[in-house]
């Protein structure tokens, strides 16, 4: 048609793990086009930790990890439950299967992932679930040289590790890595990778950062275009098909016509608060303690359902405990709910569930629980001993700043009593509560929740400290607390996929031409979080699924039409700038 600007096999929307994506079409010898809306590129995933969760993964295999098809799908099954539309057992074999394809081929490409030794799998050991396993299935990229990437490593997302040069699969020793001879010579090694990268002039990338930027390589290599600042205006259908889209590029609509179709990567709708509360069922949550990029605000998802797509788990999200600080910012507290002397309760005092579990599980606990007793927020409960120890989000162990009990933000007594009238908190109850997990503490055995019992949950304990390196006392004075809400990393609902990627209408049909992967999608885990990079591992995975559908799709609509098979467009100088120009 003459009304279009640009002409290529495949359209990735959003630049996180739909960068897979594109770098498999490369691959295969076909074009594609990613679009970036904001200025900064990675999506959430560059903020993220980068690891991704892939059962029998070549990794596992190279290092003789015991794993096999039928073992992650016993896992599937026991954690995740029996198969449902956006977890069928079609999606979660492709999952595995192709996880392991997508590594071989990005390793092929040159993207270089470790092991994540030891980050055991979340329900592995944990009474009642089969399948797990303790080395753990994740794997991430290793140090990146930002240099690399030249004038894009200006737009790349900043890891969530900030300045220093820590691997995610490392982060449970950072917490702990002046509490043993070993972690002090951990510590002197990640000194020592900072200090030198930076008498080096290197910039050093972990985390997020480096495997969006791991992957922006292999597209600066293969010349594969990247628009920033481009939003997509709509989806353009053709006897019912998606046939291509608009875009906004600079206040200019470019329609961008597509030969294998259209690939939805760009996230949720975490940021986006009329969203959130149309859909927030039994988990109410309008945003405000999220800790997803700022893009993160759903419109892609509205214009598939505009459409016909059919949705699924519109009221989840990837929850993660989160305390707000008194500049306003959220920091989840992730690790530091494994260390001993702490207790999470609810607004009576009482302790309601294993503060070791899962982060999205531990979120999904504080609504339940919020339902019989006010819980949102709760309160972590800490004695002087965890707070000399221990880091809170990135404030390092024995210091307090001074903003923090200013504000109130922490409350600070010298006795449990205190504590509770701090915090509007029945006084008997409190005490009641620690009286009665302290005695757990001294035997190293939790006989309400069970805390410390899972191989997850002691992968992020303090290994120095016995019988259970997640339970301790809190009775070391004074005694601090602080408010925890159900913050999120991104929502987990959307469009209904089959194991191809096709985005499905309400009827159950693929819709030609859509695909969608990420958090754009109903995510294939369910209500649950299996394990260390699940969402991450998700998006990259179907992503490649997605790649590898549409450009044989590419082959069949060249052939029909009778078209040269060749990236073409007319002269549009704003449309044809390559990424590395930008």
């Amino acid at each position: 048609m003459s009304d279009w600007d640009y002409l290529t096999d495949l359209l990735v929307v959003g630049s996180g793990g739909g960068l897979t994506a594109a770098v498999t079409a490369a691959n295969e010898g076909f074009d594609s086009l990613v679009i970036e809306k904001e200025d900064a590129i990675g999506g959430s995933t560059g903020m993220s930790g980068g690891v991704m969760w892939l059962p029998n993964n070549p990794l596992m295999a190279d290092e003789g990890v015991a794993d096999t098809l039928e073992l992650g799908l016993e896992y599937f099954d026991s954690v995740v439950g029996p198969p449902t539309p956006a977890s069928s057992l079609e999606r979660r074999t492709a999952y595995i299967e192709q996880g392991a394809a997508m590594v071989r081929l990005l390793q092929d490409e040159g993207v270089h992932f470790v092991r994540c030794e030891g980050y055991s799998d979340y329900y592995a050991g944990v009474p009642g679930y089969r399948g797990g396993l303790a080395r753990g299935r994740a794997i991430e990229c290793d140090i990146f040289d930002g240099r690399e990437l030249g004038p894009l490593l200006g737009k790349l997302r900043a890891a969530f590790a900030g300045g220093m040069i820590i691997l995610t699969g490392e982060a449970s020793k950072a917490q702990v890595m002046f509490r043993s001879i070993d972690g002090m010579r951990f510590a002197a090694k990640v000194a020592g990778r900072t200090v030198g990268a930076r008498l080096k002039r290197e910039v050093r990338l972990t985390n997020g950062a480096a495997l969006v930027a791991s992957l922006l390589r292999v597209l600066i290599a293969r010349s594969i275009p990247l628009w920033t600042g481009t939003s997509l205006v709509d989806l353009v259908l053709e006897d019912g098909q998606v046939v291509g889209a608009v875009v906004n590029r600079g206040g200019k609509q470019i329609r961008v016509r597509t030969r294998g179709g259209v690939l939805l990567n760009a996230g949720g709708f975490a940021r986006n608060r009329e969203m959130r509360e149309k859909y927030s069922g039994e988990q109410p949550n309008s945003g405000q303690w999220t800790h997803s990029n700022p893009g993160d605000t759903g419109e892609v998802i509205e214009l598939a359902i505009k459409i016909g797509a059919a949705t699924d788990l519109m009221d989840e999200a990837w929850w993660i405990p989160t305390t707000i600080l008194p500049d306003g910012t959220p920091t989840f507290i992730h690790g530091e709910r494994s260390k001993p002397g702490c207790i999470i309760v609810d607004s009576n005092g009482n302790r309601y569930f294993n503060e070791t579990v899962s982060y999205m599980e531990a979120g999904q606990r504080m609504y339940q629980q919020d339902k019989i007793v006010g819980a949102v927020p709760s309160w972590f409960i800490m004695d002087s001993r965890f707070m000399r120890r221990y880091p809170i989000g990135f404030k390092p162990p024995m210091y307090v700043p001074k903003d923090w009990l200013k504000s109130g933000f922490l409350k600070k007594a010298d006795s449990l009593s205190d504590l509770a009238a701090a915090c509007d908190i029945d006084e008997e109850v409190l005490n009641s509560t620690v009286e009665r997990f302290n005695g757990f503490a001294a035997r190293g055995t939790d006989d309400d929740f069970h805390r410390g019992e899972g191989d997850h949950e002691r992968f992020w304990g303090d290994p120095s400290n016995k019988p259970n390196p997640c339970l301790g006392p809190i009775d070391k004075p004074p005694f601090y607390a602080f408010r925890l809400y159900p913050g999120d990393v991104g929502t987990s609902g959307g469009m209904l996929c089959d194991e191809y990627s096709r985005v499905l209408d309400k009827g159950g049909d693929p819709v030609p031409g859509l695909y969608a992967s990420g958090n754009s999608t109903a995510s294939v885990m369910g209500r649950t979080y299996p394990g260390a990079g699940a969402s991450i591992g998700a998006s990259m995975v179907f992503a490649y699924i997605a790649s590898k559908h549409a450009t044989t799709r590419a082959v069949e609509t060249a052939v029909r039409r009778n078209s040269v098979f060749r990236k073409e467009s007319v002269d549009l100088e704003s449309a044809v700038n390559d990424m590395r120009h930008e």
